[in-house]
This record gives C-alpha cells, structure tokens and sequence, in this order.
C-alpha cells in the first residue's frame, strides 16, 4: 500500500503540490474569521446544572461580575485618607462611571456609596460619604472614621488600617473587561497622586489572558518552528531535504484552524493551544521518512526507487501510530466539557491530515527535487549519520548497554514506575486563572497587594432559598375558611363584610403579597368599627394575614436572620474566607443607627415588623437597589456574598466543605435550600469535570490503542509490549508532578493525550523494525544492532527536535506556555528512551523476537 500511495504521488507531484497549496490557503483564508473566547465559563454545557444555577444567582440578584481596583498608599501616616488621595480617588471614580460597558449605578467607591448614621431617636441619615473630595485632613479623617464604622464597607471598600481602598466596577460582559481595564489604566495615569493602583479581579485575568494569549501564539508557535528547523538542519545538513516537512506541517496547522474557524468554532484557551500540539506530531512521520531516506539514498539508485523502499517499510508503522495518536485525542470528546472535546477532536483531525499529507506531499517533493541537489545531500555524507558520529556512538553504546544489562534495566525502570505511582497519588487538583500569569505580571503583583489588605478580590454566592411561600396561599386560604365557619356556628356573621373587603382588595391587584397587604390595612381599620362579638375573630384574621405576610417575606423573620448571622460567622472562621457580606449585616447596621448608634444595638431585632422597618429605612438612602443584591423582591431567597483571600480551586472547595459541615451539624430552617454560585465555585465545578472526564477519556484510549496494537502486530505479546513505553511515560511523568507538587491544571490534563500518541509512535516503529530485522537476519543480537542504526537514530531525531523545539515556550509570560513547553519535552524525553532503552531489555528477557514471523 505504501509504495503504491508514494508512486501515485511521484507520478503527480505537481498535482500533489498544488492540492496542497489549495487546501492551506482555503484553511488560511477562513482564520480572519475567528472568534476568541476565553471565558473558563464556557468549558461547562450551557445546560449544565451548576452554570445554570450560577447564572440564574446572578440574574435572580442582579449581580454582575467586577474588576477590583485597588489604591494604596502605605507611606502617609493616614493612608489612602489624606486630601489629596481621596481627591484622586472621587476623579478616578467618576471617569470609570463614565467608560463603556461599565454599570454605573452599581458602581462601588467611596465616592458612590452612602453614610448611614443615626439623625435621632429613631430616625437615621443617607449621606453620601464623599459627595465632593476633602479639602483639610480633618475632612478626610471623618470619613475614615465614618467608613470605618460601618461593617458593610469595612475590609470589603477599605482596609482596616486605612492604608488601603477599593473600587468595584461591574461590567456588563466579562469579555470586555480588558478593554475596561485598559482604559481605567489611562485614567490613572492622568491623576495627579503618589498612591499606588492594582487591577485585578477574575474577569480582567481571564480576558488579559485571552488577549496576551494570541499575542505570544504569534511569537511562539513560529519561534518553535524556527528552532525545529535549525534542528533538522542540524541533522541532515541541507535545508532542501528539511524544507518538506515544515511545509507540511504549516499546511496541516492552517488548514486544521481554518477548519475549526470556518465551521463556527470559538478558538478558546485549549484550541488555541492546537498549533503547538500539532506542530510537533505533523513532523513526526516526516522525520522518519527523510531520515531513512538520507540514509539510503545513492544516486545511482534514484531517488523514485529509494522513496519506494522506505515507504514500504514506513507506511505501516506510520498509518497505526497516526490512527492511534488521533485517538488519543479524540477520545477528548467523551469529556463533559466543550472546549476540550473541540480541541481534541480537531488535533487528532490535524494527525490524520498530517499522515495524509506526509504520505503523499514528502514523496512528490523528494522525486520532484533535481538530481544535482539529492546528490549533494548524499555527498554531504551528513544525511546518513555515519557510525562515527557522537549520536550513531551513543546509540549502539545505549542499545549495548540495554540488551547486556536487561535486568537492571527492567529493575530501574521498575522502581520509576513504583515511585511513579505513589506520585500519582500524591497529585492534587487545583488551577486559579490569575496563576496563569508569571509572578511579575501587574495581575499577579495585584492579586497579592489587594488580598493582603482586603477581605478578599475573590466572590463566591451562596444562595439560602425557601419554598414555604409555595404553600402559603393555600394554607392561608384553609385558615380564613375555617375561621369564618367557626363565626359561623357561633352565631357571629362576619362573611359578608370579610368578602367584601377583600373584593376590594383583590381589585386593587391580582398579586398575593400585594393583596395581603392591602387586606392587612383594611382589616385593622375594620377592627374600630367590630362588634364586641366580632373582634375576636376580626383579630385572629388579622394575625393569619400577618403570619401569611411573614411566609411570604421569609428573610424578614428574626430567627432566620439569626441563623444566617451564624452561618456567616462560621465561614468567617475559615482561613480561606476574608469575609460575608449580606442582608444581616444591613439589618444590624441600620437597626444599631434607629436605636442608639452603639454597638450594642449592632444585632438583629427581635421582631419582624422591626426587621421591615429597617429596610424599609434603607430604601430611603441613594442606593436602595443594593438591597436586592442581598434578598429578592418577594424575600424568598437571601445571598450571601463569601469574599475569598484565593482563587485556587482547592480553597473554593474547602469552604463549600465548611458549608456543608456547618448545615449537616446546624440544619437549615425548615424548607430552605443551600446553593453556590459565582466565578470561584465554577472554576471548581469545571476542573472536577475536567479531571474524571480525562481520566475516562485516557482510559477509553488506552483500550482502543492496546486492541489496535494486537491488531497490527498480530500477537497479544507484541501489543502489550507496545504500550509499555506509553504506560512507564504516564506513569514517570505525572508521578513527578505528584511528587514536585506541581498542581494538576488544564495543560497538564492535556498532555496525557499527547504522551499516548507519542510514546505508541517511538514503540511501534522500534518494534515492527525490530521484527523485520529478525525476519532478515533470525539473530536477535544482529537485529538489535541494526536497530540501533538507522531506526533508533530516527527515533532519537525525532524525540530530540521536538523536545528541544518547543523549550523556547519556557520563555513564555504565560505559565500554561511554560507548562505545556516543559512537559513536551519531558514525555519525548522519556518515551523515547522508554523505546530505545526498555523495549529492547525485555525484548531480551522475554525472547520475545524469536517468535516473530
């Protein structure tokens, strides 16, 4: 089959090469296309359960998501609270108010919210805390004071000691907040202060990352590319034999983008990442080809007849580590996230474009070269890698060395994989997007200024929700009815007057709470105008209102105020919880300013009336819409604002653990339901999908790859020992993030598709070699010396250009390039000496060879 595909393409090669030029630039028209998402969001269903709760939070509380701008000053004896400060502070507020896409009546700063202090026994005054900027020290000292005073803005709006103050902006889409933040940066730079000023905030990282992303996918992935060729170069001294599958390589990576671009696709973080992927599999099989043909070629022979010859050993080998790679890739789309089961089955798409170019596209191009040129890349004498040469040493010494000493071989890299394994269980699961940034970069540098100083740049929303008002109107309904029967039989006629009141009431709106509302006030003046017989019951229905209004605004009741205060207390007590803010902290702020102003009255009143009245105070001061960030309308469901010091997944879930462990010991009221939302707690619901869905995934493949193996080398000894350099790669690898303590990210979770095509690739063509060998020879030790000739240097070629080719993305100011740059290298390292070194020692214990046929 092989020899056929390379004389078809030998016979056509300018039909060849113009199939393929068609095919980039249809690819490479398509990319101005694209459409970039770097929303972690998105690596959930929209269907998915949490995302829909999350976003249901969000709308059912008006919440939207926040860049945090962080002023600091620790030089002034009195911080960010001196004239000229806040006067930088009021101009900065007002020119963010005044950007695009920022919501600006949701705006926080000191500028925009509301003093709230008491104006008298019983009554309380809005004012704004810094309607215009201080003049005198001692106008700015009362407004620490002031601000201080109030636990709502306390480590939330401004640090304890003073030092430091924050403005929440909200946006009103996450993929705008670079922009925003670019913009919030202009202003600064035009105020006249010596403070120092951060941006941080999960939207902003996440969407600076996006942009920086593409930005270093132009330096990178060419810059890989370069370094690939240089090495090729290096190899096979002549830049017309390595110019083939570079092209190649190019031609699959624009076509496999465009492709992905064309048919819709948003190029989110994981797909743009599918060049570097694909860069170093399109080489490949390349490698292997123009290796043994640099080693084979004599110009006497031609170059149509050597191109035959290595075909016909190459295409097997190359066709089964093609197809297995892809799978390993594909089997990405059993993971319950989109953006990876895209990414995955568009790579292993790319491989198979990769394999099919290779096949016909080197061929064409080697008999499609002049014979001048193919003769100066014999006469080189470099392409063939003479014995003489440090790698040819090297090699024969290692295979040498592998076959001689084949127990302590089998005994190292038995003891690898021990330690590998207890590695791998030592691995643990956490990825912040602000750590996808180098410790120097101003996102960083923020994050660790601000959540030193404040409760927390971090939000989570824990959503308390009650469903006693389900039943209310029915259970309402049932108590009048019986009331008025028991009137009934009493003698006492009331039924008339009730129905008419509440005729009156129903025609002024159709919506219970309202209706109730409206009964209440008729029925107290009704009470002046009873019977002495009639009171009674005219009191009892105005109780049944009463306590059906207090179903319905649940989050009124004192005693689920109290729990809730509780609740909060206990988060607080975590090391990963700054602080919580919601309706309880209002409700004591305004009830200790309507008593007396001391703290002492800083509590939950004891009534729900009196709890009303406290927020029916607050709708007074400029900004009563914040109350329904804290409860809605109807006060069936209360939030919970939970500030976190960290973004790292591992410390959002210990404090949903702490919830939890807080309800199983202190239920919850009756009829209330617990859940979370907010950035911080889908980053976790997203990487635990992430981890079981790789798991399964690489499981699925290593199961498909290992029947694949049985198939091509027809023997269930030849198969199993093909996927021993996978398993020792995996296993090594991760078993050192294990043991580095090297957190298990997204990049990470990747990788462990490409080590699977890549460790089968090394595997099969050491084995299918080693066997064709023996076939020609019947000598294991003569088999092995010629596979460590020709073959194992075409192994090493390849394991070396990739993994030295894609180093330069350790250079990268984005940690994810760096990760995926080091560990390209590491699996190369380390499946290709899994092949070269113990394949042929258990080949040597097993005498596996000598059944080959």
């Amino acid at each position: 089959m092989g020899r056929r595909i390379a004389s078809l393409a030998m016979n056509h090669p300018r039909a060849v090469f113009l199939a393929t030029l068609l095919l980039t630039l249809a690819g490479t028209a398509l990319i101005p296309l694209i459409q970039i998402d770097t929303d972690p969001e998105n690596m959930l269903p929209v269907d998915q359960e949490d995302r829909v709760r999350h976003n249901a939070i969000k709308e059912q509380f008006n919440l939207h998501d926040m860049i945090v701008v962080g002023v600091v000053n620790e030089r002034a004896g009195s911080g960010v609270f001196n004239p000229r400060s806040l006067s930088a502070i009021h101009a900065l507020s007002n020119e963010i108010a005044e950007i695009d896409g920022v919501i600006r009546r949701d705006l926080l700063s000191l500028a925009t919210v509301d003093n709230i202090e008491q104006d008298g026994p019983g009554t309380i005054r809005f004012e704004w805390m810094m309607n215009s900027p201080p003049e005198t020290q001692a106008q700015a000292d009362r407004i620490r004071e002031a601000t201080l005073d109030l636990p709502l803005f306390r480590d939330t709006l401004i640090s304890s000691d003073g030092e430091a103050t924050a403005l929440y902006v909200p946006i009103e889409a996450k993929d705008q907040s670079h922009r925003i933040a670019g913009e919030i940066r202009t202003a600064i730079d035009a105020l006249d202060t010596d403070d120092t000023f951060h941006i941080t905030g999960l939207p902003v990282a996440e969407d600076t990352f996006g942009v920086e992303m593409f930005i270093q996918m132009a330096i990178s992935a060419p810059l890989a590319a370069l370094v690939i060729f240089a090495l090729m170069w290096f190899f096979f001294r002549s830049v017309t034999l390595v110019v083939a599958p570079m092209l190649m390589a190019f031609a699959v990576v624009l076509t496999t983008m465009g492709a992905l671009i064309g048919m819709g696709f948003t190029v989110h973080i994981m797909s743009s990442m599918i060049p570097i992927f694909l860069m170093p599999i399109a080489v490949v099989d390349s490698v292997h080809i123009i290796s043994e043909f640099a080693d084979r070629y004599r110009p006497e022979r031609g170059a149509r007849e050597t191109m035959q010859e290595v075909m016909g050993h190459l295409f097997t080998p190359m066709l089964y580590t093609s197809i297995t790679s892809s799978i390993g890739f594909a089997s990405l789309a059993f993971t319950p996230i989109p953006p990876v089961q895209v990414f995955g089955l568009f790579v292993a798409a790319g491989i198979l474009l990769a394999f099919v170019l290779t096949v016909i596209f080197i061929p064409a191009y080697a008999v499609f070269l002049k014979p001048e040129r193919l003769q100066a890349i014999q006469a080189s004498g470099r392409g063939s890698a003479p014995a003489h040469t440090l790698l040819a040493r090297g090699l024969q010494a290692i295979g040498g060395f592998a076959v001689n000493q084949a127990k302590l071989v089998v005994s190292v890299f038995a003891i690898a994989m021990v330690i590998g394994f207890y590695g791998i269980s030592q691995i643990t699961v956490n990825d912040n997007p602000i750590r996808w940034f180098q410790s120097d970069h101003p996102i960083r540098v923020a994050d660790r200024v601000l959540n030193e100083h404040f409760a927390g740049t971090y939000s989570a929303y824990l959503r308390l929700e009650s469903d006693v008002a389900e039943d209310a109107p029915a259970r309402y309904r049932g108590q009048v009815e019986e009331l008025l029967a028991e009137a009934d039989r009493n003698g006492v006629a009331i039924a008339g007057d009730w129905e008419q009141i509440r005729e009156e009431a129903y025609a002024e709106t159709e919506r219970f709470d309202a209706e109730l509302e409206a009964l209440g006030s008729a029925v107290s003046d009704h009470l002046f105008d009873a019977s002495d017989a009639s009171l009674p019951y005219w009191e009892e229905l105005l109780t049944v209102i009463d306590q059906t209004r207090g179903d319905l605004n649940y989050f009124q009741r004192p005693a689920v105020l109290d729990y809730m205060a509780d609740f909060e207390a206990a988060l607080v007590e975590s090391a990963e919880v700054g602080k919580v803010n919601s309706l309880t902290d209002l409700v004591q702020t305004v009830h200790r300013e309507l008593r007396s102003g001391e703290d002492a009255d800083y509590r939950i009143p004891e009534s729900r009336r009196a709890v009303a009245q406290t927020i029916l105070s607050f709708q007074g001061s400029h900004r009563p819409h914040d109350l329904w960030r804290m409860v809605t309308p109807d006060y069936q469901a209360a939030n919970l604002w939970v500030q976190l010091t960290s973004g790292d997944n591992q410390d959002m879930q210990a404090v949903v653990e702490q919830a939890q462990a807080y309800v199983d010991a202190n239920p919850l009221p009756e009829g209330v339901s617990m859940s979370w939302g907010g950035l911080n707690y889908i980053n976790v619901v997203w990487q635990d999908a992430m981890v079981k869905g790789m798991a399964q995934s690489l499981a699925i493949a290593w199961v498909m790859v290992a029947a694949m193996m049985l198939v091509l080398f027809r023997s269930l000894r030849f198969g199993l020992l093909a996927m021993v350099p996978l398993t020792v790669t995996i296993t090594v690898i991760y078993g050192v993030i294990g043991l580095i303590g090297k957190a298990y990210d997204m990049p990470i979770a990747v990788l462990s598709s490409l080590t699977l095509g890549l460790s089968v690739d090394f595997a099969i063509h050491f084995i299918e070699r080693s066997r064709e060998y023996y076939r020609q020879t019947g000598d294991f030790a003569q088999s092995m010396r010629h596979m460590f000739g020709e073959p194992a240097r075409a192994i090493s070629r390849n394991a070396i250009v990739i993994a030295i080719g894609f180093l330069p993305l350790l250079a990268a100011p984005l940690v994810p390039y760096n990760t995926v740059g080091i560990f390209l290298a590491s699996i190369m390292a380390a499946s290709a000496l899994a092949s070269i070194i113990l394949l042929p020692a258990l080949m040597k214990l097993g005498h596996t060879t000598e059944n080959a046929s």
